[in-house]
């Protein structure tokens, strides 16, 4: 090898050590530097003068017998068309169950009713067991919910039981879809007591396992299946613990900063997808425990924020700067009037702060089509943009919040446009409003609402 080859290899071997270098300094100054604030707003009251009001491009009066604020969507009758199903519930010494459901198309008429009236209740303060799946893989959708000792499939179209599923009496706090068997689409399904048990069932019904307090830790609200090394099966984030598909432990979480088994977890959130367990983040809350945590797929944690009731989060691009995608958190049981909304970078470093009277029902959306994410607030109605100012307000006619955690909010196509919109669900009504400046999502869009819904 010659003089100049291997001046240039000394060159290159330099210069890439060096590139290394800088490029790891750079993310230690990022990740340890905290930043000043983009924003920290106050926004109580009425909106300011100016400020646009977004009137419902189609409001949904719920049936008065059978309807209830637990709404998902989806096309039942394979018309095209988005219809909504709301249920009521029972709930009693904190175990729960779906008493009712009713399908109804935009236009307010209903296609079908389920359940018994009169024993439910209309409000939540949980997550209701009622998701819209196409369970069977015949192209049209079912409704699957949970009521007392049973799961429940009803044909989309016609609301008439097709089969029952019996479960243990108290196993309907939630019902999850997964893929724990490896096939072609979610048919496994996860149902769960409050706190401690999670059953697992194929689409038979036969029960493929259970786990009480997985881990030695009480159990999520809505268990999380992810696929972490890519074998086609779920694994599931059970709570504290990393389940792998047939319900053995795989890891467990554990804090350095607070006793976790002081509550429960309360929302898992992908950060980052991956090709390995380790390239995945996932963002967790810990209820009771007041923190808020970044973990990989093998349980390591990468940060912790303490100190606060973190609660439910979004993942998205708030600041249109190129960054990596930001964590929009609210901290909960707080005064009205109190109630932040906090956004953290990827090391939980806090770029900015709404304070609003209540913010515990949030969601990320393009409304303005800049390609970044607004910050929509359910119980005030609003909308802000990455400088934290009020740009629109969601209008509820007829209506007023009149108390903490009347009014939900969800993300979904209801036009069938490719485009997500925006619902407020209210006790009374879903109120519907059309993204017309958003952009249209890549590849197939889910008509109606996320797969495997929840408030968390």
């Amino acid at each position: 090898m010659n003089r100049t080859s291997k001046c240039a290899q000394r060159w290159w071997r330099t210069s890439l050590i060096w590139l290394t270098v800088v490029t790891v300094l750079c993310i230690a100054l990022e990740a340890k530097q905290a930043e000043s604030l983009y924003f920290n707003v106050k926004d109580l009251g009425d909106p300011g003068e100016g400020v646009p009001v977004i009137k419902p491009w189609r409001t949904v009066q719920l049936d008065r017998d059978y309807g209830g604020q637990w709404v998902v969507a989806g096309d039942l009758d394979g018309d095209g068309a988005a219809e909504i199903v709301s249920c009521e519930n029972v709930n009693k010494g904190d175990v729960h169950y779906t008493s009712t459901a009713v399908a109804q198309k935009l236009d307010g008429s209903v296609l079908w009713r389920w359940g018994e009236a009169g024993p439910g209740r209309k409000k939540w303060h949980h997550d209701v067991a009622c998701q819209i799946h196409d369970w069977d893989g015949d192209g049209r959708n079912e409704v699957v919910l949970c009521t007392k000792g049973s799961v429940v499939e009803l044909d989309g179209r016609t609301g008439k039981e097709r089969r029952r599923i019996k479960i243990a009496e108290d196993a309907s706090d939630c019902l999850v879809f997964c893929n724990l068997s490896g096939g072609e689409s979610p048919t496994d399904i996860l149902v769960k007591d409050r706190y401690h048990r999670i059953w697992a069932y194929d689409r038979a019904g036969k029960l493929l396992w259970t786990v009480t307090d997985p881990g030695g830790y009480r159990t999520a609200h809505q268990p999380r299946p992810i696929d972490l090394d890519g074998d086609g099966r779920d694994e599931i984030m059970a709570g504290y613990a990393m389940l792998n598909h047939d319900g053995a432990v795989r890891w467990v979480f554990k804090s350095k900063k607070v006793d976790q088994g002081r509550g429960h977890l309360d929302c898992a959130r992908i950060y980052r997808q991956g090709a390995t367990p380790e390239e995945f983040h996932i963002v967790l809350t810990c209820c009771g425990a007041n923190n808020i945590v970044m973990i990989d797929g093998n349980g390591k944690v990468l940060w912790e924020v303490a100190g606060h009731h973190f609660e439910s989060i979004d993942v998205g691009r708030v600041l249109p700067d190129g960054r990596e995608p930001q964590i929009v958190v609210d901290i909960d049981h707080r005064p009205l009037g109190e109630s932040p909304l906090w956004v953290l970078d990827r090391f939980g470093n806090l770029l900015g702060q709404i304070v609003s009277g209540y913010c515990r029902h949030h969601c990320l959306l393009d409304w303005t089509g800049d390609g970044a994410d607004e910050i929509l607030v359910s119980h005030n109605g609003a909308l802000y943009n990455h400088k934290g100012n009020r740009i629109g307000t969601f209008t509820t006619p007829g209506e007023e919040p009149t108390a903490k955690g009347e009014r939900s909010m969800l993300i979904g196509d209801m036009t069938g446009d490719g485009v997500p919109d925006v619902m407020i669900a209210t006790t009374n009504a879903v109120y519907i409003y059309k993204n017309t400046r958003g952009k249209k999502q890549p590849g197939p869009v889910r008509l109606g609402t996320e797969f495997n819904f929840t408030l968390y």
